[in-house]
């Protein structure tokens, strides 16, 4: 029964990881709201914000697909 434990998916890492990579996201988020550009046409809008939400999505992969160290 105790081993049943030690076959979950997902350890402690891996969710401050997933929330670690949802805060880069909603940071992107932010920074294209930061856009003084009409439109959002501005380089936070374009290029910057983009940018990290792309990087946020590859921490939630990463996050997801990472196994334990000790498996």
């Amino acid at each position: 029964m105790n081993n049943n434990r030690n076959n979950l998916p997902f350890t402690t890492t891996n969710y401050v990881t997933m929330l670690i990579g949802l805060a880069v996201i909603l940071g992107g988020f932010l920074i294209m709201t930061f856009d003084t550009e009409e439109f959002g046409f501005g380089t936070l809008g374009l290029t910057v914000g983009p940018l990290i939400v792309v990087v946020g999505f590859v921490i939630e992969f990463w996050a997801i697909f990472r196994k334990p160290a000790n498996s």
